[in-house]
């Protein structure tokens, strides 16, 4: 699927995708981190006939609804069509040295090549953590690798 992306001077930028059904959605997206989301018209898109203000924690919740969710899902998916890949899931158990410090701070990559794609707090995914993502007891941590590689997070996860 293809998405338009517009640049648009003062404001931000505006990303516009067409449905099979040729409706228009499109998300702008200001300086300011609010949203809009917006429907153009079928016959006129250059015309909007909807449009709701999302601040960036809305649009985030949104995003979740969405399908942000089936991460963990396709990642399995996946695990399946790749040999050799495997995703695995490991808590932030108590007292874990990562508990209340940053996903960077793992060094997971680097040190093991296997990859956390995603943490799973309180029944939301957090999909694509960036590495000021902050780990909390209980978050489940999503790792794709190597069985070897992912064994490795657990370890760093688990001891440091």
């Amino acid at each position: 699927m293809d998405v338009e992306r517009t640049t648009l001077p003062g404001i931000g930028l505006r990303h516009v995708l067409t449905t099979s059904r040729g409706r228009q959605i499109g998300v702008v997206t200001h300086r300011t981190d609010r949203r809009d989301l917006v429907i153009y018209d079928k016959e006129d898109p250059d015309t909007c006939v909807v449009s709701v203000a999302l601040t960036g924690e809305e649009a985030n919740a949104l995003a979740e609804l969405l399908g942000s969710g089936r991460v963990v899902e396709r990642l399995a998916e996946l695990h399946r069509e790749v040999e050799g890949l495997v995703t695995q899931q490991f808590p932030i158990a108590a007292g874990s040295p990562f508990d209340g410090r940053p996903l960077g701070a793992t060094q997971a990559r680097t040190r093991t090549g296997a990859s956390i794609v995603a943490v799973v707090r309180e029944g939301r995914v957090h999909a694509s953590p960036r590495p000021d993502f902050v780990f909390h007891e209980g978050d489940t941590v999503v790792v794709v690798g190597t069985e070897e590689g992912t064994a490795a997070v657990a370890e760093i996860l688990a001891s440091g």
